[in-house]
């Protein structure tokens, strides 16, 4: 018990350093290049945050179990938005008045999100499912750099030359395997304390991958560079919807086995729009009403309602 504590710290600890380094390499880069750090966050540093969904999902297909491909993913994309977004946008209820999102970008998260259900409807992500998730990946991300060299929309962000790079990628690294740590380290301790594994699978998972996300957002808005909490928040969602299920349905067929949990992907990412369109009170209940919401969903998982 006590290893398995000291995991779960230094995890912890390895998540809020990387986060630091991340964000702070990644505006740099952004101010270097003279690209939004909103672009930036939408991209690099949301792609980035995605790479434990990205890793689980590929290997899960690989192995011959897609049905952990496509549960990771959904519960990753949920959370990302009722608990990662919910959370930032509680704590700095002003995300798009100060850079941090706008309904373009917004809208290509909700394109993604239904252009995924489209192909669900098919009944099987398949390699022709995956070919035009791809193909639509890459169109926003042509979208994103066309309009993502403007002036830089944060204040207080620099560049620190070559070091930018470097504080991106060991960020990253840090982020990452910090985030395992943590998802290892707890799911050991629920272990001994006699928690079913399904239980564990099904929660800590999702929440797990989603780690990077959150460390990443709450570090970007407590250093006022919103564009990048945001932006990494909603490129995570196209880049797992479209990249990752896309990939891994080139390599395997995906069945559609959990109609609910997309119904309830498709609600939670509808459930964006509103808040970012009232004042600051607003904001902070809507905020709140997600966090509520993504409760109850868990608990509806586990037959607890």
């Amino acid at each position: 018990m006590i290893l398995e504590a000291i995991i779960f710290l230094v995890g912890i600890a390895l998540l809020v350093k990387g986060a630091d380094l991340f964000v702070g390499g990644g505006s740099g880069l952004a101010s270097r290049f003279g690209i939004s750090a909103a672009t930036i966050g939408f991209t690099v540093i949301a792609f980035g945050t995605s790479l434990p969904e990205f890793v689980v999902s590929v290997n899960a297909v690989a192995a011959g179990d897609p049905g952990i491909a496509l549960g990771n993913v959904l519960g990753s994309n949920i959370a990302n938005i009722a608990l990662v977004l919910a959370i930032c946008a509680f704590i700095r209820p002003t995300l798009v008045g100060s850079g941090g999102a706008d309904m373009t970008e917004i809208g290509l998260m909700l394109f993604a999100t239904a252009l995924f259900i489209i192909c669900a409807f098919r009944g099987v992500f398949d390699a022709l499912a995956g070919i035009v998730m791809l193909a639509a990946f890459v169109v926003i991300l042509t979208v994103l750099w066309q309009r993502g060299g403007v002036e830089n929309d944060g204040e207080g962000i620099r560049s620190h030359g070559r070091r930018d790079i470097l504080m991106t990628v060991g960020g990253l690294a840090a982020v990452v395997i910090g985030a395992q740590f943590v998802v290892d380290g707890a799911t050991a301790i629920a272990t001994s304390f006699g928690i079913p594994t399904i239980v564990i699978g099904l929660s800590m998972v999702a929440v797990g991958t989603s780690l990077p996300e959150l460390a990443t957002s709450i570090m970007a808005i407590m250093r006022r560079e919103e564009g990048i909490s945001v932006g990494n928040i909603l490129g995570s969602n196209i880049f797992n919807l479209l990249f990752v299920i896309g990939v891994g349905a080139l390599i395997a067929p995906i069945p559609v086995i959990s109609p609910a949990d997309i119904l309830a992907t498709a609600l939670f990412s509808a459930a964006v729009v509103p808040l970012f369109l009232g004042g600051e009170r607003f904001t902070r209940i809507w905020s709140a009403g997600l966090l509520v919401g993504y409760a109850g969903y868990i608990a509806l998982i586990f037959n607890l309602l």
